[in-house]
């Protein structure tokens, strides 16, 4: 009996950070006999029958990692094929004392910039981590496995691009400063004093203080550089509204710092919309087509340049870009290829 014990902080599709972890979860189910989640939290009935999720949410971090390790010891027997540590390194720091002794696989999935002592903890312990691309881990490590970003593209079909006022920019993500929104601010101004007619609008959540203040920095952004007409800064959306945003946009802007490659630009290229992105980790996807898709992160100039260039096409080469986009994404990010990859690194 093949077994996989996977563990994430939500399971719930409608999540505005975690939802694309269901569809994940389905591909790596289609692969096992059985798939057993471990989560804080699980809204029922969204996976498929041969999963069993056990919740370990309790109050207060001890209770809480006390419910996780007594659940992950019961899921130990009959032994499975590893265990896998979504996103959080700490998962992964309680499991492999656990796991590995008795000869089980942990495997650490992470996919950010951010490099913390529990990151550097977690790497030592676990047999394997995967992510993204061998980029997307912050940490020069020789356990580290280039997946993809695990795109269920039966969720994205080439939009029909519809009819808009001007040349239509979409940014989609949290409202961090991270994101690099002030570049994308202060470029989207130059592009328009050069005299392209051009739009943006943001959707995201801010989760945090940080966020909700970077939020209202950005506000006051838009009305120093006269942008009140020409941007509106939205609020979160579900997955099952990334559709019409597509279809309403020419193209997707994103501008994350290195080392995380935001899930939505293989989203948006997978719906055959154009992106402009400023993070090295996406050459595979976007470099070697003209105009070029690729921007210097703090360069407002760069950014403006991308899109005069981009916008002076007709939309029938737009169009050409995005189904090549597609087609790059199917043969390096879909959710199959992830879910191949995770059970071949399970494996070793």
């Amino acid at each position: 009996m093949r077994r996989l014990v996977f563990i994430t902080q939500q399971v719930d599709p409608g999540h505005p950070a975690l939802a694309a972890t269901v569809p994940k979860l389905a591909a790596l189910a289609s692969r096992v006999d059985e798939l057993v989640v471990l989560a804080d939290g699980a809204v029922p009935g969204v996976l498929p029958a041969n999963c069993r999720v056990r919740p370990f949410r309790a109050p207060g971090r001890l209770g809480r990692g006390l419910r996780f390790e007594a659940a992950l010891i019961r899921e130990l027997s009959p032994r499975p094929q590893a265990v896998v540590a979504h996103m959080c390194p700490i998962y992964a720091v309680l499991s492999a004392p656990i796991a590995r002794p008795l000869g089980i696989r942990v495997l650490l999935w992470y996919t950010h910039w951010n490099a913390t002592r529990t990151l550097r903890l977690a790497e030592r312990l676990v047999s394997d981590v995967v992510s993204v691309d061998r980029r997307s881990f912050p940490l020069g490590s020789r356990k580290v496995t280039a997946t993809g970003h695990g795109v269920d593209l039966s969720e994205h079909s080439c939009r029909e691009a519809g009819q808009g006022e001007g040349f239509r920019l979409l940014g989609l993500g949290r409202y961090s400063p991270a994101k690099g929104l002030e570049t994308v601010l202060r470029g989207l101004r130059l592009a328009i004093d050069q005299g392209l007619d051009a739009r943006l609008v943001l959707h995201g959540p801010a989760l945090s203080t940080e966020e909700r203040g970077h939020r209202a920095e950005l506000d006051r952004l838009v009305s120093e550089l006269g942008l009140e007409a020409r941007v509106r800064l939205g609020h979160a959306v579900l997955r099952a509204e990334l559709a019409p945003l597509f279809q309403r946009a020419d193209v997707l802007v994103n501008n994350m710092r290195a080392g995380a490659p935001d899930k939505v630009v293989y989203e948006a290229a997978a719906s055959c919309l154009p992106v402009l992105a400023s993070n090295p980790v996406f050459d595979g996807l976007l470099d070697g087509l003209a105009p070029p898709l690729r921007f210097d992160r703090d360069d407002p100039a760069s950014l403006a340049e991308r899109l005069h260039g981009l916008a002076a096409v007709s939309p029938e080469r737009r169009a050409e870009l995005g189904h090549i986009l597609r087609e790059r994404v199917e043969l390096g990010h879909s959710v199959e290829r992830w879910a191949d990859r995770i059970l071949e690194v399970a494996a070793r």
